[in-house]
């Protein structure tokens, strides 16, 4: 194989050359969303991240040998309570829901996986699995509820770096008379008349949280398979009880290889949360105009395992350098992708790297190689290029040339200490949506495309 993919493992806390099982059938599961609401910018950031490393494992392997997993979790508590508070029925939500996140996620350019499983239609599999771990001693029944006894797993808090004391001393556990340890989880629990249910040994319930994605990782993918993926948000207790349930069901097996984990999502540099007013949705930002690849570009323009920052002033540079390059690269056909960034988006899906590659192609002039490399990480794309309107809204390179001129104009005026002639030129350019910044770097600018007046270059004298 031509290019070495490395990536950083969560489980063992390195990075590490990536072997996967199979080269023919290269295999990834990635938790996907609950569907009751719609997916806020927080939840894009794992879809985007591991879309590229989906696309990076095709390019290297092929894409008829890479199989990738992403499940719907449509049975849950919050999906209950907002059926009771809707009236509505749990079905013709998660059917909304799950179609309204297609369509986000589509929107910032994401590839559909190989395989969308939703939860309800694997219970079957799930209270096979349940069975299994009764059966094994690491799974007990008790008023109705099966629950994993995790003293029956010596691994137990390996994946999040806890042990079984700090866990139980930092987390909000669920005090039960029917658990034999504070720490053990749900596998199975009853239901009532007004929620959703399936006949199983135990009684009519249905499963917790954690069972389903063991159940149909399990299901599709085998006992063992090479990469599994999510934020890191679900690395305890959810990721650390699949890891439970699995390799205690299938003590031969590894489960996953390959544990991978993105950093949590920030807006304006604090923890978005809808009591600070800054909790977007993926459509409230593209009903506001913020175009799907701007979304995207912001958000690999950041290292996954780093916290990525969502600000409007990233969202602006990003429109305005996309825009250059989609005029830069209409008409092109594809090139030659760029070693450089291939190397980059191997070692660990470093997409910042990559950016960084595009903006030296693009300051080189190099159309086609720009292009071809943008399409690795999915910008570029024909799919997502319907915002940008190269006739109206990109300038010409005569244009751009022009500007910069006036740029330059307007330093030496203010080295000469003409500041009502540098003030003339910023005025005239704003004049026609022509926006400049000074900043450490230097002057840069940008377009302004709430003024009317963009678009008549000829005002450029």
């Amino acid at each position: 194989m031509s290019t070495q993919i490395k990536l950083h493992n969560t489980r063992t806390r390195r990075k590490e050359a990536f072997a996967p099982i199979d080269p023919g059938n290269v295999r990834m599961y990635v938790c996907g969303p609950t569907v009751y609401d719609r997916a806020h910018l927080g939840n894009a950031r794992p879809v985007i991240v591991f879309d590229v490393l989906y696309r990076l494992l095709r390019h290297v392997y092929g894409a008829d040998h890479v199989n990738y997993v992403r499940n719907f979790t449509d049975v849950d508590d919050k999906i209950n309570a907002r059926a009771a508070e809707t009236g509505r029925s749990i079905r013709e939500i998660t059917d909304e829901t799950t179609g309204w996140y297609l369509q986000d996620m589509a929107a910032v350019g994401a590839l559909e996986p190989d395989a969308m499983p939703r939860a309800t239609e694997w219970v079957p599999a799930m209270v096979a699995l349940i069975e299994r771990l009764i059966e094994m001693g690491h799974a007990y029944a008790a008023e109705g509820h099966v629950l994993f006894a995790v003293d029956s797993y010596a691994k137990y808090g390996a994946l999040s770096g806890r042990s079984v004391d700090d866990m139980i001393a930092g987390a909000r556990v669920e005090v039960a008379p029917y658990k034999r340890n504070p720490m053990d989880f749900v596998l199975w629990k009853p239901s009532d008349d007004t929620q959703p249910g399936w006949e199983s040994p135990w009684g009519r319930g249905r499963p917790g949280w954690h069972i389903e994605c063991s159940a149909m990782a399990h299901e599709l993918l085998g006992e063992s398979f090479d990469i599994h993926g999510g934020g890191n948000d679900l690395m305890f207790p959810h990721h650390e009880n699949e890891i439970a349930q699995s390799c205690c069901a299938y003590p031969n097996a590894e489960f996953a290889r390959v544990w991978m984990h993105n950093e949590m999502l920030q807006v304006e540099g604090k923890k978005m949360s809808k009591s600070l007013g800054n909790f977007f949705t993926v459509r409230d930002l593209l009903d506001q105009g913020v175009p799907g690849e701007v979304i995207r570009f912001v958000m690999l323009s950041t290292h996954y395992r780093k916290p990525m920052d969502w600000t409007a002033e990233k969202a602006r540079q990003a429109e305005d350098t996309l825009r250059k390059w989609r005029a830069m690269t209409d008409g092109v056909d594809p090139g030659d992708m760029s070693g450089a960034a291939l190397e980059a988006l191997a070692d660990d899906v470093n997409t910042a790297g990559v950016i960084a590659e595009l903006h030296r192609l693009a300051g080189k002039e190099d159309a086609a190689g720009l292009k071809a490399t943008a399409g690795l990480i999915g910008l570029l794309t024909d799919a997502l290029g319907e915002w940008c309107s190269l006739e109206a809204d990109v300038p010409t390179k005569e244009f751009q040339e022009k500007v910069e001129a006036y740029v330059t104009a307007r330093l030496a005026a203010k080295s000469e200490r003409d500041f009502q002639r540098a003030d003339e030129i910023r005025d005239h350019l704003a004049s026609i949506g022509v926006m400049l910044s000074d900043g450490p770097q230097g002057t840069t600018w940008h377009l302004d495309h709430t003024n009317p007046n963009l678009g008549n270059w000829e005002a450029l004298k």
